[in-house]
C-alpha cells in the first residue's frame, strides 16, 4: 500500500511505471494481434459446418495462451529470456536461437509504441483512476488497429467489452459525465450508420463495415459526445492523406479497400489526451 501510495505521489515514477508497464502489455498485445482472428475465423467455420451439419474436424488447443511463444517456422519454443520485451529481439540479434531465421520487427515495434503511448497517457494525465483507465483504453486501441490493418476485421469481442465499461466509468464523472457518456455512444455509433446507409444508396456498395460504427460508439462514450466532430474529421482526412499516398506509391488502387479502424483509433486516442487544448486552438483559430 505504501509502494502504491508514493507511485501515485510521484508523477515521474508514476510515468516510468506505466511505460514499463505497456512495453509489457505490447508483448501479449502482440500475440492478440496475431491469434485472436484466428480464433475466431475458426469458430466461425466451426458455427457454420454445425449450421450446414457438416462433420466438425477437431483441431488443437489454440487460444491466446496456448501453446506457448514460439517459432513459427522450426517451432522452437521459447526460453523465457527469450521472450522478455525489446531486449531479447536485441540479444537475438532479429533471429530465431534454433534455425537462425529473421524474426520480424514488428514484435519489438508493437511493444516499443505500446510503452510510448502508456508513457504518453500517464504524462498526460497523471496519477490516478484517469490515467489507469486509459491506459486500458489505449491497449485496446492499439490492439484493435493491428487487427483491422492485417484482417479488416475489428473484433466485437474487444470493442463491446471496452465500450460498456467506458459508460460504467463514465456513471462516477471519470471524464465525462454519464449524459455525455451516453449521447457519445449513441452519436458514434448512428452517425457512421448514416453515412454508410447514405453512400450505400447513393452507389449501391458498402463504405465502411459495422466495426468502424461500434469503434467510434466506443470512443464516444469513454470521451463524450463533443470528441465526435473532431475525431471523425482527423480520421477522415488522415485516412486519405494515407490513401492518397498508398496510390502514388503503387501500393494500392482508388478501389482498394482500405481499413478505417486504425484512423479511427489514432485520432479518437489523440481527442481523448488532448480534447481541450484542440478545441481551443480552433476557436483561436477562427476567431471566436
Amino acid at each position: 500500500m505504501r509502494a502504491w501510495m508514493l507511485l501515485m505521489d510521484d508523477p515521474g515514477l508514476f510515468t516510468f511505471f506505466a511505460g514499463l508497464l505497456g512495453l509489457l502489455v505490447g508483448s501479449f498485445i502482440n500475440v492478440v494481434a496475431h491469434r485472436l482472428p484466428i480464433m475466431l475465423h475458426r469458430r466461425w467455420r466451426a458455427e457454420a459446418q454445425g449450421m450446414l451439419e457438416l462433420p466438425i474436424k477437431k483441431r488443437r488447443r489454440f487460444n491466446l495462451a496456448w501453446p506457448g511463444s514460439h517459432c513459427p517456422r522450426c517451432n522452437h519454443g521459447l526460453r523465457v529470456w527469450e521472450n522478455v520485451p525489446i531486449l531479447s529481439y536485441l540479444i537475438l540479434r532479429g533471429r530465431c536461437s534454433s534455425c537462425s531465421r529473421a524474426i520480424s520487427p514488428r514484435y519489438p515495434l508493437v511493444e516499443l509504441l505500446s510503452a510510448v503511448l502508456s508513457a504518453l497517457v500517464a504524462w498526460r494525465v497523471g496519477p490516478g483512476g484517469q490515467a489507469l483507465t486509459l491506459l486500458l483504453v489505449t491497449w485496446a486501441l492499439l490492439s484493435l488497429s493491428l487487427i483491422d490493418l492485417e484482417n479488416k476485421l475489428l473484433p466485437d469481442v474487444i470493442v463491446l467489452p471496452v465500450l460498456w465499461l467506458g459508460l460504467l466509468v463514465n456513471t462516477f464523472d471519470v471524464h465525462v459525465t454519464p449524459q455525455s457518456a451516453l449521447w457519445g455512444a449513441a452519436a458514434g455509433y448512428l452517425s457512421l450508420w448514416t453515412l454508410f446507409w447514405l453512400y450505400k444508396l447513393a452507389t449501391g456498395k458498402d463504405g465502411m463495415g459495422y466495426g468502424d460504427f461500434k469503434l467510434l460508439a466506443l470512443l464516444g462514450a469513454w470521451g463524450g459526445v463533443h470528441i465526435l466532430p473532431f475525431t471523425l474529421l482527423m480520421a477522415s482526412v488522415g485516412g486519405a492523406l494515407i490513401g492518397l499516398y498508398l496510390i502514388r506509391r503503387g501500393h494500392a488502387r482508388p478501389s482498394h479497400e482500405m481499413p478505417f479502424g486504425p484512423c479511427l483509433a489514432t485520432a479518437g486516442w489523440i481527442m481523448l489526451l488532448w480534447n481541450d487544448e484542440i478545441h481551443t486552438s480552433y476557436l483561436h483559430m477562427i476567431g471566436i
